[in-house]
C-alpha cells in the first residue's frame, strides 16, 4: 500500500546500501531486499549485517503493483526478501513468487494472536510470509485545539465544529473503509452497491476539509497547526513527533478503525535462501521487532509481543501498548476489492479530488 512516500525515507543509510536501479549482483555475502521505508533504518539493518558479516542492499518501493513491476523487470535471483502489505500476500504468492517458510523456526507463539494472520500469510496451512508490523488508519488530532472526547465519535467530524481544520489522508482504501464503518458497513462487505452510499459522506467530508494530503503534507499540516485533525491518520503519523509535540495524538473512535499490517517474505528464486530466512527470523525476533517498531521513518506496533520487553516505557506509551488488546477487537481489516470494485473506488476518489 502506498502509505509512506519516498519523501519520508532516510537520506543516509550508514552501512546499508539503498539500491537505486535493479539489484546488486547476487553474492553469498549480500542480501537484496525490496522493502518499505521503515525497513531502511540503519539501526534496524546494521545489527544483522554485523552479526552475519554481510551487506544488505535495499530498494524502497511503494505499493504492491510497484513491487511486482520491479520483480517483473528483474532477473531470477536478483531479489531475496520482500516486504508486502499483508492483504496482498496471496496476490503475490499466487504468481509463484514466494517461498514456504518453516513455521517452527519463527517465533509465532510470541505474536499477538490476531497478528499471526494465518489466513493472509499462509496458503493451505503453509506460511509464505510473516507479519512484521501493524497499526491503524484512524483519526490523528492536536489535543491542544480539539476536544479529545469528541474524537471518540467519527460523526463529530461532520458537525461543523471542525470545518476547514481537517486533512484527509490521500489513500482511498482506508478512508473509504473508515467511512464504511461510520455508516455501519463492515469493510469485508463493501461492494459496488455499498460504495455508492459512501459518495455523499465522502463529498461532505471533502467540503469540510482544508486539504487532501499524502503523509508528509498531512503530518506537517498537523504539526504546524494548519489543521487540527487528520482523517485516516494514526500512530504512524504522530508517534515520531510525540517527543517534540506531545499534543499530537490519535484514537480509535467508537465506530472503529481500519487495521493495516505489513508482512515479510522470502522470494522463491532467492539466490541466498538461507540468509534470507535468517533475515526474516531476525526481523521477527524481539530485538528486530523493537527496532522496526520505532523506525525513524514511521512507528507502528510490532507483531511480536515479546518486543515489549525491549521497548522503553515511553515508547510503549506512545504506541498505546497497554490498549492493544482492546483496540484489536474494535478494528477491521483493509477492504480487499476485486478489479471492478477497485476501479470504482478509484473513480469515486478521483471525483472527490476534483470536486
Amino acid at each position: 500500500m502506498p502509505r509512506f512516500p519516498s519523501s519520508l525515507r532516510l537520506t543516509a543509510l550508514a552501512s546499508t546500501a539503498l539500491v537505486a536501479l535493479g539489484a546488486a549482483p547476487a553474492a553469498a555475502d549480500s542480501l537484496n531486499a525490496l522493502v518499505w521505508c521503515d525497513n531502511t533504518d540503519p539501526d534496524l539493518i546494521r545489527p544483522f549485517e554485523e552479526e552475519h558479516g554481510v551487506r544488505v542492499n535495499l530498494r524502497e518501493y511503494e505499493g504492491t503493483a510497484a513491487g511486482l513491476a520491479i520483480l517483473d523487470q528483474s532477473r531470477p535471483g536478483d531479489w531475496d526478501v520482500m516486504v508486502i502489505d499483508a492483504v496482498d500476500v496471496h496476490r503475490v504468492a499466487e504468481r509463484g513468487l514466494l517461498a514456504p517458510l518453516p513455521a517452527d523456526e519463527l517465533p509465532l507463539g510470541d505474536f499477538f494472536p490476531d497478528l499471526v494472520m494465518e489466513d493472509l500469510n499462509a496458503i493451505d496451512g503453509e506460511f509464505v510470509a510473516v507479519t512484521q508490523k501493524y497499526g491503524y488508519n484512524t483519526v490523528s488530532f492536536n489535543r491542544a485545539n480539539v476536544d479529545a472526547e469528541a474524537m471518540e465519535d467519527l460523526s463529530s467530524l461532520f458537525s461543523g465544529d471542525h470545518d476547514g481544520r481537517i486533512a484527509i489522508y490521500d489513500y482511498y482504501l482506508p478512508v473509504l473503509g473508515m467511512l464504511a464503518l461510520n455508516a455501519g458497513i463492515d469493510t469485508a462487505d463493501l461492494d459496488l452497491e455499498a460504495l455508492e452510499t459512501l459518495r455523499e459522506p465522502l463529498m461532505d467530508l471533502r467540503a469540510r476539509a482544508r486539504q487532501v494530503s499524502e503523509v508528509v503534507a498531512a503530518q506537517t499540516a498537523l504539526a504546524v497547526g494548519e489543521v487540527d485533525i487528520v482523517f485516516g491518520g494514526g500512530e504512524w503519523l504522530t508517534a515520531v513527533l510525540a517527543e517534540e509535540n506531545p499534543d499530537l495524538d490519535w484514537t480509535i473512535p467508537e465506530q472503529g478503525a481500519v487495521l493495516w499490517a505489513q508482512s515479510i517474505a522470502v522470494l522463491a528464486d532467492s539466490a541466498n535462501p538461507d540468509l534470507a530466512l535468517e533475515f526474516v527470523k531476525y526481523i521477527s525476533s524481539p530485538e528486530g521487532q523493537a527496532r522496526l517498531a520505532t523506525s525513524s521513518c514511521y512507528w507502528g506496533m510490532p507483531a511480536n509481543a515479546a518486543a515489549g520487553e525491549i521497548l522503553t516505557d515511553d515508547q510503549r506509551a506512545v504506541l498505546r501498548w497497554d490498549e492493544q488488546e482492546d483496540f484489536l477487537t474494535r478494528v477491521q481489516r483493509y477492504p480487499v476489492p476485486d478489479a471492478d470494485l477497485d476501479a470504482a473506488m478509484q473513480d469515486l476518489w478521483t471525483d472527490m479530488l476534483q470536486n
